[in-house]
């Protein structure tokens, strides 16, 4: 017969983390947590806890941890404004679909809602976290935290993946229970895949004349088989942010969004796997009679901003494992597209060499990063041209922040992927506007030995915001102009490690002595006024 053990709601926590695999953790210890972590103190070296500077800190650290891994990031914090401070992580790991859990603790529950001003206490701090989560509950008792537990990671993985929320009271965590110590299971649910849709989709893709697959972070696992689809229809695959890598730069059919409005222009069937693909359907042309095909596990999907012909609501690499087979069925010899696809890699290479300096210095970062090394980027000018031209070879090895755009995420992201990779280079770049918004996690970085590459290009402004009101508004700028630390100073300060550089090809060297350092290594990267690398591309469109 399985064991019983007397346990507090704290340790029966912490147990049910260890229970599924869960050994790295994020967070601030305070009042309402206590009994949880003094559970963390006494799991010793089955548990690592990395505490940071700011909670907003150790939430990245875990959505840097789960998107560099895929595995589940928990963070831990106090109530009140320790919940608050997370949110914006919070809210880029339900936009990057990422399997992050936040912990927050509580007041006492017969406190709960009688304004009473007890420590950190807010009105209504479940009904945040519900907004920006998939799923959330309050524990109640402390005999409910490992069924609970195996609810919110069953629930974070079933479908979209996406981030979750458990708050406990600190009477709950204090409580104590007897707990059978065989653990909840996790049931993942996952959609059928639809044999008809299959049979539908692998029709009109062996009826297309000029195919084009579009891939988003949803077909993050099924690079082989988008490889597969792609050479089966001589069809190029174009990436968005966080696509990048599910096909290698170097194969020839891999392309960027830089690309892509030429080519979906030109098509008569689109395939669009685990994306929204949102820019392409509200501003590039699409022909009258082009079909829709979507591949995505979330089936709501299907008729987002338009409606799909086909809609294959299935986990991304099951759907085409499923549709392969089917194609080739229906379809037919294709001649090699392949001298195209090279021929159109090399004119957009040209182009992207006219975004200068972002790309110089795009190139000088993958020159010196290693294949499977991770590049987070940052909303700053390089970080554009990254997007656009930056190589990727792997997946999970580039790490945006998708449509939240999340200013300062940059570092403490870096951080959690680092943590989830630690034999591997991990790199961040940040404008001097983005980096000081979480510079106190180089503290973290050098206490926990985390040894990131940071690199800071410094313009003296928020120069994306500064371009745009000169650009947009007759030069009427405000509030865009900075006053800035010396960086190496302020990095040497930490105990990190800190270089100045003045060019693209310093910026490379650099870059090969940082990654073999034993310490964190900030580069800062003294830079004019960028021109935005967007206009060659989208002249019509008022773009950041």
């Amino acid at each position: 017969m399985p064991m019983k053990t007397e346990r507090t709601g704290g340790e029966a926590l912490v147990q049910g983390l260890l229970s599924h695999g869960i050994d790295t953790i994020f967070g601030l210890p305070g009042v309402q947590v206590d009994y949880f972590y003094n559970a963390v103190y006494d799991a010793g070296d089955r548990i690592r806890a990395i505490h940071s500077r700011h909670e907003q800190g150790a939430a990245y650290m875990a959505l840097g941890y789960a998107l560099a891994s895929g595995q589940t990031g928990v963070y831990v914090v106090v109530p009140g404004p320790g919940f608050l401070n997370t949110t914006a992580a919070l809210s880029t790991a339900y936009a990057t679909n990422a399997p992050v859990l936040c912990l927050a603790g509580q007041i006492h529950q017969d406190q709960l809602g009688r304004g009473f001003g007890m420590l950190h206490e807010i009105p209504d701090q479940l009904a945040v976290m519900r907004s920006l989560t998939k799923w959330t509950r309050r524990v109640e008792t402390p005999g409910e935290i490992p069924r609970l537990l195996a609810e919110a990671l069953s629930e974070m993985r079933s479908g979209r993946p996406r981030p979750v929320g458990l708050e406990a009271p600190l009477d709950v965590l204090a409580g104590k229970a007897v707990f059978d110590d065989s653990p909840f299971p996790v049931t993942v649910r996952r959609p059928m895949v639809d044999s008809d849709a299959v049979e539908e989709a692998a029709r009109l893709m062996g009826e297309a004349r000029n195919p084009v697959i579009t891939v988003g972070g949803g077909a993050m696992d099924a690079g082989e088989e988008v490889r597969s689809l792609a050479e089966a229809l001589q069809a190029p695959v174009v990436a968005s942010g966080r696509g990048r890598g599910i096909l290698s730069s170097r194969h020839p059919f891999s392309h960027t969004y830089g690309v892509g409005e030429r080519l979906w222009e030109g098509a008569d069937v689109v395939i669009a796997i685990g994306t929204r693909i949102t820019k392409p359907l509200i501003q590039w042309k699409s022909q009258d009679d082009m079909a829709l095909i979507r591949i995505d596990i979330a089936a709501e999907e299907s008729d987002l901003i338009v409606p799909a012909d086909v809609t294959v609501a299935a986990d991304s690499k099951e759907a085409l494992g499923a549709l392969l087979p089917v194609l080739a069925r229906y379809n037919r010899p294709r001649p090699s597209r392949v001298a195209e696809m090279v021929a159109l890699r090399k004119e957009m290479d040209a182009l992207f060499d006219s975004f200068q300096p972002q790309t110089d210095f795009v190139r000088a970062i993958r020159d010196t990063l290693p294949d499977d090394g991770i590049f987070v980027d940052e909303i700053t000018q390089v970080g554009y041209a990254s997007i656009l031209a930056m190589p990727v070879y792997e997946p999970r090895t580039f790490i945006t922040p998708n449509y939240q755009a999340t200013l300062g995420w940059g570092l403490p992201t870096a951080l959690g992927a680092k943590v989830a990779a630690p034999d591997r280079a991990v790199l961040s770049i940040s404008g001097d506007g983005g980096f000081l918004f979480c510079v106190g996690e180089l503290a973290t970085a050098v206490q926990h030995g985390i040894n990131t590459v940071s690199v800071v290009f410094n313009d003296g402004a928020y120069g994306n915001v500064r371009r745009m009101q000169k650009e947009l508004y007759a030069g009427r700028t405000i509030s865009s102009d900075l006053e800035n630390p010396d960086f190496v100073a302020l990095a040497e300060s930490f105990g990190a490690s800190g270089v100045r550089v003045q060019s693209a090809d310093s910026l490379r060297d650099a870059l090969t002595d940082a990654y073999a350092a034993d310490v964190p290594v900030v580069i800062e990267v003294p830079v004019g006024e960028m021109a935005g690398p967007w206009r060659g591309l989208y002249p019509a469109e008022v773009v950041i």
